[in-house]
């Protein structure tokens, strides 16, 4: 599939159902219909359309955002009698629940009812994997801003005026607020896991040098346009259409089914769009869903549900927040010889996603490099927070991390240039000297979870933008301005980027579509994902209108619906076009394969022989408008629609051993980012940033830069300037956009340039093309290593102990100025 191939397989059999009954009564018939389409059998020699993919057409939504015109789940018209909800929300970190007194809430103006835990007529409990959050608080509150109920008005004002007036006696219990507070106390939302290889004890022993560390790096908030919603409407015989915000439409459906006892073929979840999600939509949608619904269930009417900004932030969980204490030991050129590496991840007061997050940062700690003797415990801390949960690189962020702050940390040691160190540390395929006379040989292409690297690309690509960038030169320059600048200093940094695709949950990694053709010649797509802007719908319409050899123009991406696409997977790690549109592939290409068999008994051909190209359909014998093929096989009772589905080849993991391969291919990529910072006031700028990326063929050129551009920009703002703070009540001060400070038109730099790589995937993927969601994010760890650079370069010999995010105060605090 990396070529995308418009003929059909002389091979290629179609269903004996979809053919004319009786060929030989038909072919005199059949023969009148294709002399008049055939064109007088001449060949084609009209200019073909343009291929959709590969091309940078305009997202699919593009005129209708712009317009005002495309519709989100708010926009969406209310049915007669619909009511609106608002939370009832913990004012306490961790306490016992003692009684709710809705008394005043009742009485005030609109208010139809509260609903709290006793209205549940299914389980009390969410239907997550893990089973220990509550849908609505019962005995006991675990975090300021932990839902209790909802209040259900006649509009959105009244209810949520109500809400604040609804008492809740909450006797205080001790509240755990910090990450090595839980790991002290062994306080854990799921067991640790350990991975070992080698021998680490060993190899720290003999190592020519060492160092120790430790590393904070804080959360973040997804900040999506679109806040959570969700509208709850009750159809006929006790059966639910749910409208919600969701990247996973289809754990919407078995949530609410669970909330309200009844089977998942009873709701129906639709999502045409999201305004942004970031991964803060995959599961946590969720919850704000069936609190609609449990609330249409009572008052037996349509209720809608939207989280107020502030009580968005008070509710949802973030990005995990992690701690870290490492040793490392190396040789005298850099190269890491032993490591031993503590991740603590905060993950708030229950599960939530947080067991896959800490894997996929287990399994990025390496990022791009090779390690020998690694010894890693990864600690899922339970705290009296926001339960965190899905974001944007999915824990990979906070693995690779730590890795980029010990490759800056070993380089300043040995006072190399930082960027020799981690090429020296690259994966490549030479041996490595085994310990000892009992040990194995072994190439350092294998990561610590024993997948072996086999398409790495890291060391052309760095030399590449290492070349391109003028990273030596500019180098000399800033240290020229370093020298005679006594306050404002500057630093750059170059880092590798290595992410794994795939979700590492092997059974999610397939998905499903249909595709249905019109009898004038238009095509409507239907997949298993959804669409939050990152131009998914766009790549799959791509993809169809190519493999039907017609314009783009021609092919309808509709809404993400269960009842259409059952048991899909979330649109999370970075899969969802490889895994849907792989799918739309091959419904695509079963109706081209059924128009293909007839139009060749029609010309007397195989069907190898026809090709679907510009809007037409060619054999040897002349060629025809696909619109008027469509309407002699529809006359001709040949099947126009078909369904399709996809696994992703090659993956396995064990994971009780945490061994396999549990990455279809791994997407690269560098960046280099050039800072300046006041070393009076700890503020930063970044002044140049040149990222060369690994997209593979990319379907969508245009769509594919601005996620490289979003994903970078939104890393930036997790490591510079989006803070989160909590008092120490465990109350979140930074709950709106007055305190907490998403990146901003004048934070992004002047000089802002991307390129590819110029390679397609390696592996089998939709078109050669490589996923693009993620791993952009990770790029921006060059903006945290170019900061310490200069933080390094004011304070000569010293050690850079910078906590993250680098805002201004923790840059003055690691230049001791605070």
């Amino acid at each position: 599939m990396n070529q995308l191939d418009l003929s059909v397989s002389r091979d290629a059999v179609a269903d004996p159902d979809v053919l004319v009954e009786d060929a030989n009564a038909d072919q005199a018939g059949r023969a009148r219909d294709a002399a008049r389409p055939c064109e007088a059998a001449q060949p084609a020699h009209q200019p073909p359309l343009p291929q959709a993919a590969g091309s940078p057409v305009f997202h699919e939504s593009a005129r209708a955002q712009v317009a005002g015109a495309a519709t989100y789940v708010d926009d969406i018209p209310e049915l007669r009698g619909t009511l609106y909800a608002a939370p009832i929300l913990s004012t306490v970190a961790h306490g016992r629940l003692m009684g709710v007194d809705t008394a005043e809430a009742l009485t005030m103006p609109g208010v139809r009812d509260v609903i709290l835990a006793c209205d549940i007529p299914g389980d009390p409990m969410l239907g997550s994997f893990s089973h220990d959050e509550p849908v609505f608080a019962r005995d006991t509150v675990q975090h300021i801003g932990q839902v209790i109920g909802v209040v259900v008005a006649e509009s959105v004002m009244q209810a949520r005026r109500a809400a604040r007036k609804v008492n809740c006696r909450i006797e205080v219990l001790p509240a755990m607020l910090d990450v090595r507070q839980a790991l002290k106390a062994q306080s854990y939302v799921l067991p640790p896991v350990f991975v070992k290889r080698g021998d680490a004890t060993r190899a720290l022993k003999t190592a020519r040098h060492t160092l120790h560390g430790t590393l904070e790096v804080g959360g973040q908030e997804h900040f999506y346009l679109e806040g959570q919603v969700a509208c709850a409407l009750p159809q006929e015989q006790n059966q639910w259409l749910i409208y919600a915000s969701t990247q996973h439409p289809g754990e919407v459906q078995q949530w609410v089914a669970h909330a309200l006892g009844i089977a998942s073929h009873a709701v129906r979840v639709e999502c045409r769009r999201m305004g942004g999600g970031f991964g803060g939509k995959e599961t946590q949608a969720g919850h704000v869903a069936v609190w609609a619904a449990l609330a249409a269930n009572k008052l037996k009417c349509p209720v809608k549900l939207r989280l107020d900004r502030d009580d968005d932030f008070r509710v949802t969980g973030k990005r995990h927040p992690f701690a870290y204490d490492y040793s490392v030991g190396f040789d005298d050129s850099g190269r890491i010889t032993g490591l031993k590496l503590m991740m603590a991840a905060d993950c708030g007061f229950s599960a939530d996603l947080s067991g896959p997050v800490a894997d996929r940062a287990l399994f990025h700690v390496d990022n791009a490099y090779f390690l020998q003797d690694v010894e890693i415990a990864s600690y899922r801390c339970k705290t009296n927070l926001q339960s965190n949960t899905a974001f944007r690189g999915f824990g990979g962020p906070q693995g690779m991390i730590v890795m980029e702050t010990i490759m800056g940390d070993i380089a300043r040691q040995l006072e190399l240039e930082p960027l020799g160190v981690r090429k020296r540390n690259l994966y490549g395929d030479e041996l490595v000297a085994p310990m000892s006379a009992t040990e194995p040989a072994r190439r350092r292409d294998t990561t610590h979870y024993g997948m072996t690297v086999e398409d790495n690309i890291l060391l052309p690509l760095l030399s590449k933008l290492e070349l391109t960038c003028g990273y030596q030169q500019r180098k000399k320059v800033i240290s020229a301005w370093n020298a005679r600048s006594p306050v404002i200093k500057r630093g750059i940094a170059i880092t590798p980027v290595k992410f794994g695709i795939s979700f590492t949950a092997t059974l999610f990694n397939q998905a499903g579509a249909l595709v249905h053709v019109y009898t004038d010649g238009s095509c409507q797509v239907n997949h298993g994902g959804t669409e939050m802007g990152q131009g998914l719908n766009t790549k799959v319409a791509q993809i169809v209108a190519d493999e039907l050899g017609i314009a783009f123009e021609q092919v309808l991406s509709t809404a993400s619906d269960t009842s259409k696409i059952p048991n899909a997977s979330a649109t999370a790690a970075s899969a969802g076009t490889d895994l849907n549109a792989g799918a739309a592939q091959y419904a695509a290409r079963r109706v081209r394969d059924n128009l293909a068999q007839f139009v060749a008994g029609l010309d007397g051909c195989g069907a190898g022989a026809v090709t679907f190209r510009g809007g037409r359909v060619n054999t040897p014998a002349g060629t025809r408008p696909f619109t008027e093929v469509v309407k002699l096989a529809y006359a001709n009772r040949i099947q126009l629609w078909s369904d399709g589905f996809y696994r992703t080849p090659k993956i396995h993991y064990d994971k009780t051993t945490l061994t396999g391969r549990p990455f279809f291919y791994f997407a690269y990529g560098a960046a280099c980012t050039e800072v300046a910072i006041d070393t009076l006031t700890g503020e930063s700028r970044v002044l140049k940033v040149d990222i060369l990326h690994d997209a593979g063929k990319s379907i969508n050129p245009a769509i594919d830069i601005g996620q490289i551009e979003g994903g970078f920009v939104q890393g930036m703002g997790w490591l510079t300037t989006e803070q989160l703070v909590w008092n120490d009540k465990g109350e979140l001060n930074t709950h709106a956009p007055s305190t907490y400070k998403i990146p901003a038109t004048g934070d992004i730099p002047e000089h802002f340039k991307v390129d590819f790589w110029p390679e397609a995937n390696r592996e089998d993927n939709i078109f050669g093309s490589k996923a693009v969601g993620e791993p952009p994010l990770m790029l921006a760890i060059s903006v945290w290593e170019a900061l310490r650079d200069a933080v390094a370069a004011a304070q000569p010999g010293m050690r850079v102990q910078l906590e993250a995010p680098a805002t201004a105060e923790n840059v003055l605090r690691a230049l001791g100025g605070l």
